[in-house]
């Protein structure tokens, strides 16, 4: 029993350093640089009026308002103000093969500090943040909020769920994205995408409704098998196993084609919904890859 309580607080405490340890390095790069890529990347839903002033040399003459310069006797042009609040929701996959890792970090790790990035530039843009965790049902909901308390839970919750189901299906995140959140938000939707299932059609009221955007977290041996000899290989989703001799080049080689050709299917169900997509994996950095994302996005807003 002792051995037990020992287990679980040293459990405890790996979760609570890896938390904090993802808290640090991700608000210093929000105060660095993403703060300010988030807030250019997404501007708001649009404007709103606020208010006259006289007309200033270098102002737009379409905003001259030629009805209230006609009472005021001068050129007046209206004011307006950016809608700049945003909701953002992050529908991240927590299924069995998000907890894989064959290098020093594991899918859901990755997963949990794009995650608080993610939260830390919004709240610091006061945005809202909700999240939702998934495996073929909603596992954890939580309602957008504001606040540095509530970004550390988001970061908490990613960890530290313990999943009553393994496998993975869309149909119950969607179902909250679809039918519960009224107002048009931004979606992250976070995950390896390794099931069957066809996202064009699961996808494509959601991406209507909402700024959809994929972000897709694969391991290196996910995508090529290493030469390790004979091997036993599971399913975390679904338990079934199969021993595979590795040292074969022919088997290596159909594997690579068999996963080649799963992503190019992926990325074109994608690209017919024009939902924008981020790809990482467990083996390399991911700013730069979220760095090019938010450029793209920024010169798309300013088009």
């Amino acid at each position: 029993m002792k051995d037990q309580r020992d287990r679980k607080d040293s459990d405890i405490s790996d979760i609570l350093r890896k938390i904090r340890r993802i808290e640090l390095r991700t608000r210093g790069l929000v105060r660095e640089s993403f703060g300010g890529e988030y807030h250019s990347a997404f501007k708001g839903e649009g404007i709103d009026f606020e208010d006259f002033r006289e007309y200033q040399p270098g102002d737009e003459v379409r905003s001259i308002d030629w009805n209230v310069t006609a009472r005021m006797g001068a050129p007046f042009i209206k004011k307006f103000a950016e809608q700049r609040e945003l909701t953002l929701f992050l529908a991240i996959d927590v299924s069995a093969s998000c907890n894989y890792g064959s290098v020093d970090q594991s899918k859901r790790e990755l997963m949990a500090e794009v995650a608080a990035l993610l939260a830390f530039s919004a709240l610091r843009n006061k945005d809202k943040v909700g999240l939702i965790l998934f495996t073929d049902e909603v596992e954890i909901y939580v309602p957008p909020r504001k606040g540095a308390a509530h970004a550390l839970r988001i970061i908490r919750e990613i960890l530290y769920c313990r999943p009553l189901r393994h496998q993975t299906r869309l149909e119950s995140p969607i179902h909250i994205l679809k039918n519960h959140i009224h107002r048009r938000s931004l979606v992250f939707l976070i995950s390896d995408f390794l099931f069957e299932e066809n996202l064009f059609e699961s996808l494509k009221t959601v991406s209507r409704k909402h700024d959809l955007i994929a972000v897709q977290i694969l391991d290196p041996a996910e995508l090529e098998l290493p030469a390790a000899g004979h091997v036993r290989l599971e399913d975390p989703e679904t338990g079934r196993q199969i021993e595979i001799n590795t040292s074969s080049h022919a088997l290596r080689t159909e594997y690579r084609k068999r996963a080649q050709e799963w992503q190019a299917n992926i990325n074109s169900q994608f690209r017919r919904l024009s939902v924008d997509k981020i790809d990482l994996a467990t083996n390399q950095e991911y700013l730069p890859a979220l760095h090019s994302f938010f450029k793209r996005r920024e010169h798309i807003e300013a088009a």
